[in-house]
């Protein structure tokens, strides 16, 4: 009898420690379960936030990219008209062309009668006699200028005028002494040019020599 009682409680001693053995094997899993979870969670929300931060530096780069476009675009613009982008194997001074420089002139002209007239009405807002000799010498002096400054505008309307009437022949754009090509650059550089780059440096080094 004491022989069957030791088997019986070694037998229940064995089951306890089995279901204890079961009990802390799946108290562990789930700890395990608990940090896989957490840890992709942190996963997840570093990956969210490398995301955000690409996008918000994405976006940043690209509004001071157009930024940096629209500011070379201000600086390259002729009298308001944007530069002339020639294509490949593109006839020279053709109707598009024409119609760019005619756009640049038309723009230039206008600037300059604009100036003419502001300075017109100023000048007659400013006509009274000042008491000091110094003062009154000093006023003539910046008509003086003043008006030199608007007689050479007046040429190079008159210049303008004339380059108008060349487009309108199809003569712009071409040499009046060699009669080549003086080129889109040259001409967007100065749209008044009636000589190309060589015959324009030659012409100079001549008034330079004295002939």
């Amino acid at each position: 009898m004491a022989t069957k009682k030791t088997k019986t409680q070694s037998n229940s001693s064995g089951r306890r420690s089995t279901s204890t053995k079961k009990t802390s094997g799946k108290s562990a899993v789930g700890a395990k379960n608990v940090k896989t979870k957490a840890s992709a969670k942190r996963t997840a929300a570093v990956k969210t936030t490398r995301v955000a931060k690409k996008s918000t530096a994405s976006k940043k780069a690209s509004s001071s990219t157009a930024t940096r476009r629209t500011k070379v675009d201000a600086n390259e613009l002729i009298h308001g008209i944007k530069p002339y982008r020639e294509k490949r194997k593109e006839r020279y001074m053709n109707r598009q062309q024409q119609v760019h420089f005619e756009k640049i002139l038309r723009s230039w002209r206008r600037e300059l009668v604009d100036d003419l007239e502001r300075t017109v009405s100023s000048m007659q807002n400013e006509l009274l006699t000042l008491p000091d000799p110094n003062d009154r010498a000093s006023q003539e002096t910046d008509r003086t200028l003043e008006l030199r400054t608007r007689d050479r505008e007046r040429k190079l309307i008159h210049k303008i005028d004339e380059s108008l009437a060349l487009i309108s022949s199809s003569d712009y754009g071409y040499c009046e002494n060699c009669g080549i090509e003086i080129g889109v650059r040259r001409l967007e550089a100065r749209p008044t040019a009636t000589q190309c780059i060589d015959c324009k440096n030659l012409n100079e080094l001549r008034e330079k020599q004295g002939y």
